[in-house]
């Protein structure tokens, strides 16, 4: 297979996981500021750091507000990672790599490039967020549920898969960081009914709300929630869940191709530290220092497929 063709596949759904995900970092800073009074815009602040987008909003912005942070986030087309530009991406990937998609996953991605494009046509008022944020997710869901039930199992499905969860592992790491690093409230609040309630706003950002409730007790714990984050590889929005996933599909390359590259290490050698840990250690070792170890390594694995799939020829 040609390296554009893997390229256009795996770069089209990371831009569909980055759609979503930035509507559910959109989501977390919603849900985190209606928990409080005052010092919203420090909410948003970390929300836009999180997405690493904090000088780039700068740029074009003197000062930071709620509502314009948000149509930063959501359709400002100088934010390459807004919700709008990473759709019309997503769809110039998927154009590029059109023979290589089913019918089926192809009008997926173009009806949700014709219906987010009328939707962020203009700003979107404070009463139609939420409607908005589900509306993007549940386009995200029919393109991946058009792709499993009609792609053969091949190489073109497995560099897609690989990059969804590159994707979705940086994302979960950075909604961990904009509560527990940037949005930490003072240490007299920690345990706090608003403590309580920003971290129940982080599990329903990436809906495992219910499913955190099955594996542990009703309480809300960070620590069990960064375990639930972090090393439950039963959770499909997980760090370890993520690169079981990664790993796999590293190996079906491996087998069609006959070989092993310097990626197939780096995710292992990920995986095995997620599969081996303790959230103990993490917690003592510091969680956003693990987590920007774990961001630096999740961008060093994506480098190492575009170059040894030599994406770029």
């Amino acid at each position: 297979m040609l390296g554009r063709t893997a390229n256009g596949l795996y770069w089209m759904f990371r831009y569909i996981e980055r759609a979503e995900n930035t509507a559910r970092l959109v989501d977390a800073g919603l849900r985190m500021s209606l928990t409080r009074s005052q010092g919203v815009e420090d909410d948003w602040d970390g929300v836009l750091q999180s997405a690493d987008v904090r000088a780039l909003y700068n740029e074009t912005h003197e000062t930071l507000t709620s509502q314009d942070a948000v149509d930063f986030l959501l359709r400002e087309r100088a934010n390459p990672s807004s919700v709008m530009s990473s759709i019309e991406a997503a769809r110039n990937n998927a154009r590029m790599v059109r023979t290589a998609l089913t019918r089926e996953t192809w009008e997926a991605v173009n009806e949700c490039w014709i219906e987010l494009k009328a939707l962020l046509a203009k700003r979107v008022k404070p009463t139609d967020l939420p409607g908005v944020i589900d509306t993007i997710k549940r386009r995200a869901g029919l393109i991946r549920g058009a792709f499993h039930g009609t792609m053969l199992r091949n190489e073109l499905y497995n560099f897609s898969r690989i990059g969804t969860f590159i994707e979705r592992a940086d994302n979960t790491a950075r909604i961990l960081d904009v509560k527990y690093y940037v949005l930490l409230p003072a240490v007299t609040q920690v345990g706090s009914s608003m403590d309580n309630v920003q971290w129940e706003s982080i599990l329903r950002s990436v809906s495992a709300h219910r499913s955190y409730g099955w594996v542990y007790d009703a309480e809300l714990k960070p620590a069990n929630i960064a375990d639930f984050l972090i090393l439950n590889g039963r959770q499909p929005r997980s760090l370890a869940y993520s690169y079981e996933k990664i790993v796999s599909n590293l190996n079906y390359l491996g087998l069609e191709y006959g070989e092993k590259l310097a990626a197939h290490r780096t995710a292992e050698d990920t995986l095995a530290s997620l599969t081996t840990g303790s959230i103990a250690d993490i917690m003592n070792g510091g969680l956003h220092e693990f987590i920007e170890d774990f961001v630096s390594s999740n961008n060093r694995l994506g480098q190492e497929i575009a170059d040894g799939y030599r994406f770029y020829q």
